[in-house]
């Protein structure tokens, strides 16, 4: 551990050794055939001051440092648009991506924005049904992770994209029960309009570092901020931002037909070369050596050792995004691998979270 904390002085495995421990389918659309361009201009401004004569003052208060984010956060935007006057979009392209024996139907939806919604990369939007509720009043809006990159699945930022799952289920009295929005959201026609509230959140914005790891865990439809930063990072060209670090998606599936966004990512690995890799875990069709089921901590855990390794670098980040039961197994798998090293990874996951290195947005 010693030679651990040598080397990385800033990491937070090196801040907890140095402290006592105490006795966790098919796409729809075609990729890009050439990287899309994304100029963007920095504007600065000039403030003058003038020297005045000043009476002698009680000393100063201490000022408060201001955190600076290791996230791309500079001027992002939240909640442009509220509930009480959202934005009215328009529906340009509803498709379903998954198969037919997939377990349930999950549908990739573009929206019209006319660049109104100015969100990005791990941001969400809400979405207002259409319609009352029981009690006459507007339904609630439901919030859904952004799907498509801040240029948008066609390049010219005037749209945004959502992948969703119809939610259909049999209640306790044997009746069917279908999710209000879900619905409402995979069952729109091209050229309906649609009531988006938003964007909002900061919790999954992409780091700033072009050099970083980015490991990215995603269950279902929780892979819609990875395949806007992937979007970024592999189909796009930015002055400002070139990836150059490691970007690793786990996704994790039951079937083979609910592999979304499948032929996109695979693409991605052949012109990603090194900074790309891609593990799948279809958890009914897939079992480990000893037999498991292949769930996304079960693929995981292949590579825990070089995975723990990882966490150890002060530019490694990790998003998640899915179900929550899946934050409870990648815990199991880190607990004694840092334990090894002498760290109480409930302790060492708490300085990855201070540090923006941790990145968890599930339901």
């Amino acid at each position: 551990m010693a030679a651990l904390t040598a080397a990385l002085p800033s990491s937070p495995a090196a801040k907890l050794a140095a402290s006592p421990s105490p006795s966790p389918a098919s796409h729809f659309l075609s990729f890009p055939s050439r990287l899309r361009n994304a100029n963007r201009g920095v504007r600065t401004a000039q403030v003058s001051t003038t020297e005045t004569a000043e009476p002698a003052a009680a000393a100063a208060e201490p000022v408060k440092e201001k955190k600076i984010s290791k996230k791309q956060d500079e001027g992002v935007v939240t909640n442009k648009y509220r509930p009480k006057e959202p934005y009215v979009g328009r529906c340009l392209l509803n498709t379903r991506i998954t198969g037919d024996n997939a377990p349930g139907e999950t549908w990739h939806m573009v929206f019209s924005t006319e660049g109104e919604i100015p969100y990005r990369e791990g941001q969400s939007i809400g979405v207002i049904a259409d319609g009352e509720d029981k009690n006459g009043k507007p339904h609630k809006l439901r919030l859904y992770s952004i799907a498509s990159s801040a240029l948008g699945d066609f390049g010219d930022s005037k749209t945004v994209s959502l992948c969703v799952k119809r939610l259909v289920y049999t209640n306790d009295a044997g009746e069917v029960v279908k999710g209000v929005c879900s619905n409402f959201l995979c069952d729109l026609k091209p050229g309906a309009e649609v009531k988006i509230t938003g964007p909002v959140g900061k919790e999954m914005l992409m780091p700033k570092d072009p050099n970083a790891t980015i490991i990215m865990l995603g269950t279902g439809t929780g892979i819609a901020p990875f395949r806007s930063f992937l979007w970024k990072i592999f189909f796009e060209e930015h002055e400002d931002y070139k990836f150059n670090g490691l970007a690793w998606l786990f996704l994790g599936v039951p079937t083979s037909d609910t592999l979304l966004y499948k032929e996109e990512f695979e693409h991605m690995a052949k012109i990603g070369g090194d900074n790309f890799r891609l593990d799948f875990a279809v958890s009914r069709e897939q079992t480990n050596a000893a037999g498991e089921k292949m769930y996304i901590q079960t693929r995981m855990a292949e590579y825990k050792e070089e995975l723990w390794e990882m966490l150890k670098k002060d530019n490694t980040y990790v998003y998640m995004c899915g179900l929550k039961g899946m934050e409870k197994g990648i815990d199991d798998i880190m607990v004694d691998l840092a334990a090894k090293d002498g760290i109480v990874w409930s302790d060492y996951k708490k300085q990855l979270k201070k540090a923006e290195q941790w990145n968890v947005e599930v339901y």
